[in-house]
């Protein structure tokens, strides 16, 4: 069960609300220097003209993304799709610069308030990303269980010398 705040309480139960749910992403690798952070939303703009959310003193850039969330059939390993949009060189340049797969954290806070996480972080990892001159996709893989062995030990005299 999941505990959300009374505001978000009651800006999901109410009929009409101008409370915004606001999605983080932040995509970090040992290669980045600084974690990519996006946020989808609509602030407005700085001075400098960037569109800048703040959420526990970190930086989220706002950039139109959406998350497509795996079907719950139980049948398959879940997979999560995320789109940002290319509207800044930037993202890609740093995906480049990445070798192997990195980690994505998915956060969910109301705009009013940035700083408290109504749920998550869900962290994946980005196991494939594709990008053209419109658009950046990755898909998204939770920890895969259904490969790791089982049973994760091997009962040996040296490991567990009261069972022989």
């Amino acid at each position: 069960m999941r505990s959300l705040s009374a505001t978000a309480r009651q800006a999901a139960f109410a009929q009409e609300t101008d409370t915004v749910w606001v999605l983080l992403c932040t995509i970090s690798h040992l290669a980045l220097d600084e974690p990519i952070r996006v946020a989808n939303d609509l602030v407005p703009a700085t001075a400098t003209g960037e569109r800048v959310l703040i959420s526990r003193g970190e930086s989220f850039v706002c950039y139109p993304f959406a998350v497509d969330l795996p079907a719950d059939d139980g049948d398959s390993v879940s997979r999560v799709t995320i789109v940002i949009d290319n509207v800044d060189r930037e993202i890609i340049r740093k995906l480049r610069s990445i070798q192997g797969p990195c980690q994505v954290a998915l956060e969910v806070v109301l705009s009013s308030t940035p700083d408290l996480v109504e749920a998550g972080p869900f962290v994946m990892t980005l196991v494939a990303a594709d990008y053209d001159a419109l658009t950046i996709s990755g898909e998204l893989a939770f920890e895969d269980i259904l490969t790791l062995p089982f049973p994760g030990d091997s009962y040996s005299p040296a490991d567990y010398p009261g069972l022989f």
